[in-house]
C-alpha cells in the first residue's frame, strides 16, 4: 500500500505507455509544453469535466469524480462515470447505494479522447485504471467501461478483463520504479516522435542512442573556437 505522498497522477501511464522518456521528462524533470494535440484534448476534457451531472431512470452519470487508490499508487479523476441500476442480468455483481435513489447502481467509467481508437490497447489500460480506483473506493466491482473518441464521435465499449487488469497493475509497478528511480532513459528517434509535444525539449536526433554524445559535444565545441589566425607571411 502506498501512502498520499506516493500517489502518482493516472495520466502519467498513458505517457509510460506512449514513451519512457516522454514519462521521465514531465513527471521527473518537471518538463510540460503544448501542441495542437495536447490543447484539443485538454479542451475536450474540460468541456466533459465541465458538463452537468445527468440523471435519468436507469443512469445517474457524474462527471470529474475524484479517483484514488492506495494499491496502486495513483491518483486523478474521471472524465464521466456512469451508475447504471443492477439488474437480474448483470450476474448477481453488487453495486453501490446511491442518495434519492432506490435499487443498487452498478459503476461504469467513461473517458473521452480526441482521436480515433488505437491499435495498442493504452487508452483501455488507462481506462482500466480508473476502474480499479472506483472499485478500491467503492467496495464493489467495476467488470466494465467504455471509450468515446472525439474524432469518430463513437463509444466503445471495454471489458475489462483480467490480461488488462494484470498489466494495468503492471504498469502502475512500473511506474514507481521509474519515478523512483530518478533517471531519464535516453533519446531514441522513433517515427511516433513527431507527435510528441516534447520534441523539441526531447532532442531525440541529439541525444539518440545511434550517436556518441561526446563526440556530439566535440563538434558543438568545435563549432565555437575562433579560426586561427591568417599566414601573414609573403
Amino acid at each position: 500500500m502506498f501512502t498520499e505522498d506516493d500517489l502518482l497522477p493516472l495520466s502519467a501511464l498513458q505517457h509510460l505507455r506512449f514513451c519512457e522518456r516522454q514519462c521521465a521528462l514531465i513527471h521527473v524533470e518537471g518538463l510540460w509544453a503544448e501542441n495542437r494535440l495536447t490543447v484539443e484534448g485538454s479542451h475536450l476534457h474540460r468541456k466533459v469535466h465541465d458538463g452537468p451531472d445527468e440523471s435519468r431512470r436507469d443512469v445517474r452519470t457524474v462527471r470529474g469524480m475524484p479517483l484514488r487508490s492506495l494499491r496502486l499508487g495513483l491518483v486523478g479523476q474521471s472524465d464521466a462515470v456512469e451508475f447504471h441500476l443492477r439488474t437480474d442480468g448483470d450476474g448477481g455483481a453488487p453495486g453501490v447505494r446511491l442518495e434519492g435513489a432506490s435499487g443498487e447502481w452498478v459503476p461504469f467509467p467513461v473517458e473521452y479522447k480526441r482521436g480515433r481508437p488505437k491499435r495498442d490497447r493504452s487508452d483501455e489500460l488507462q481506462l482500466c485504471a480508473q476502474a480499479l480506483c472506483l472499485e478500491e473506493m467503492l467496495g464493489v466491482p467495476v467488470p466494465r467501461g467504455a471509450l468515446f473518441y472525439g474524432e469518430t464521435r463513437r463509444r466503445k465499449d471495454v471489458e475489462l478483463d483480467g490480461a488488462l487488469r494484470a498489466d494495468t497493475e503492471e504498469t502502475a509497478a512500473r511506474l514507481h520504479r521509474l519515478i523512483a528511480s530518478g533517471v531519464t532513459p535516453r533519446a531514441v528517434r522513433e517515427p511516433k516522435c513527431e507527435s510528441c509535444s516534447l520534441l523539441d525539449l526531447c532532442l531525440p536526433e541529439a541525444l539518440d542512442s545511434g550517436r556518441s554524445a561526446t563526440r556530439y559535444l566535440a563538434r558543438a565545441l568545435a563549432a565555437l573556437e575562433p579560426l586561427p589566425p591568417a599566414d601573414s607571411s609573403p
